[in-house]
């Protein structure tokens, strides 16, 4: 018998930025991510205020999910999913994030997938803001770094809830909301970049900025969730964070200290805010350490305290260590790196493979919280191989992900109140951290490569089976 319980929500994750394509067609409006070029593991993608026609923006096609969503749907039921985890484009909806009404063929574009869905038996899980800002918000208003976004947003929210409330139960209000704790966040979350053009990683980082921006995301998200609380009691309201666990490098009480100060701000600053509804007791400390001072409006306690989620969701796929030692060595990661751990190894693009981190992070979150607690992101990145057949022999994906399904199923026996799993970029799409379409993460291949070539075409990978079978058996036959 599975230790996973019967109505257990397997199933796989996209986001619209990294995979829709279509950036201008049926009125969409222009995105943060439609003004991000590609990158690479070595060269870092380029923010422009302008689309530059010598440059390759891979958000513009993707892999044209917007022409091929009927073939993929049909693809996630072939595998059996039972839920799928996908965003809406708010420019699709609102062009340039300030229009009154919403744009309808936009509109229509999702109930078409949503349809497509329910013909399969697939339940939508939706993000409603997954890193595709519009970018006349970014432009015009310096993003979330000005109140007036909230308003934009609940409009937003409003037009969403009304038109699928009857298609959707499951909601996300931001994706990995604590990104905009690091600099990177300034870009994907936070939309900070008026009138900055240039690398990524040349973003100026202005924490005050970031916490005041994050503030307004916090009183942005709850004021949705009360609202859908009140409005359609059917919604299941989550958020979406971020988990990068980190360990003491060393057993000396400063690298305890610093990592507990890591874990504080990388991991639970902004899940204490929406889970617990108020912000945590060593936030004033963080703040002064900072140099940041954060604005509230009168009613913004009662506000967060009102719009607290039901449940709780991240994404997880890896680890780092923290320690005060100057000898340890560096190491990438996701939004974040930190230094290597001797007893792991590591992905093509330096993430370190924990699957035990996992099992351990969720006996933390679920003691912290209590409340159902979903992974909505977990995979590897890697390099796959054509074969000549049309075959992907892509066992690499398979060990990472059967070793962390097990620390699943451990955790389940823990104690932990698990609800689903969605691993990451179920059908392959472009990486935002690098814009590479070479970093797949998917059961399905998509023919579609970083110069922009390709046809679009769709084939299952060895994963793809295997897959198939994890949830046939609801996670019992991993083999």
């Amino acid at each position: 018998m599975s230790v996973f319980r019967d109505d257990f929500l397997w199933g796989g994750a996209c986001a619209a930025n990294q995979f829709e394509g279509a950036w201008d067609v049926d009125g969409k409006g222009e995105s943060v991510p439609d003004h991000c070029t590609n990158g690479s593991h070595t060269n870092p993608k380029w923010v422009t205020q302008t689309i530059h026609p010598d440059r390759l923006y891979p958000s513009h096609q993707a892999i044209d999910f917007y022409h091929h969503y009927e073939e993929d749907i049909a693809l996630f039921a072939e595998m059996g999913f039972k839920v799928f985890r996908t965003s809406i484009n708010w420019t699709r909806i609102f062009p340039t994030g300030e229009e009154t009404q919403p744009n309808e063929a936009g509109l229509a574009f999702y109930d078409r997938v949503f349809d497509c869905c329910k013909r399969h038996g697939i339940q939508p899980l939706v993000t409603i803001s997954h890193y595709e800002l519009p970018y006349a918000l970014a432009q015009k208003y310096n993003g979330w770094a000005d109140r007036r976004l909230v308003d934009f947003y609940m409009n937003y929210c409003k037009a969403i809830f009304e038109r699928y409330k009857d298609k959707v139960t499951y909601w996300l209000t931001f994706n990995e909301i604590n990104c905009g704790m690091m600099p990177m966040g300034s870009v994907l979350g936070l939309g900070t970049i008026q009138g900055f053009e240039g690398p990524m990683t040349q973003v100026p980082d202005k924490p005050q900025e970031r916490f005041q921006a994050l503030h307004h995301q916090f009183i942005a998200s709850a004021l949705a969730v009360d609202y859908a609380h009140q409005h359609y009691p059917q919604f299941k309201m989550g958020n979406m964070d971020c988990f990068i666990t980190t360990y003491p490098y060393t057993c000396d009480p400063a690298d305890i200290l610093a990592n507990q100060q890591a874990m504080r701000q990388t991991n639970w600053y902004c899940s204490d805010v929406q889970v617990r509804g108020e912000y945590p007791s060593y936030a004033k400390r963080m703040w002064a350490d900072q140099g940041v001072t954060v604005r509230m409006e009168p009613g913004d306690a009662e506000i967060l305290k009102k719009g607290t989620v039901d449940f709780y969701t991240f994404s997880y796929y890896m680890s780092n260590c923290v320690t005060t030692h100057k000898d340890a060595d560096h190491i990438d990661g996701n939004i974040v790196g930190g230094f290597k751990n001797p007893y792991l190894k590591a992905s093509d693009w330096g993430w370190q493979i924990d699957p035990q981190g996992l099992r351990y992070s969720l006996n933390e979150i679920y003691d912290r919280y209590r409340i159902p607690l979903m992974v909505v992101e977990n995979g590897l990145g890697a390099y796959d191989t054509l074969e000549a057949d049309g075959t992907v022999h892509d066992s690499y994906h398979i060990d990472y992900l059967r070793s962390h399904i097990q620390q699943m199923a451990e955790a389940v026996k823990d104690g932990v109140d698990l609800m689903g799993y969605t691993p990451w970029g179920c059908i392959d799409l472009v990486s935002a951290s690098t814009g590479e379409m070479a970093k797949r993460y998917g059961f399905i291949y998509v023919n579609k490569y970083d110069d922009g070539t390709g046809d679009y075409s769709r084939l299952r990978k060895d994963s793809f089976y295997w897959y198939k079978k994890v949830i046939a058996t609801n996670g019992e036959d991993l083999d």
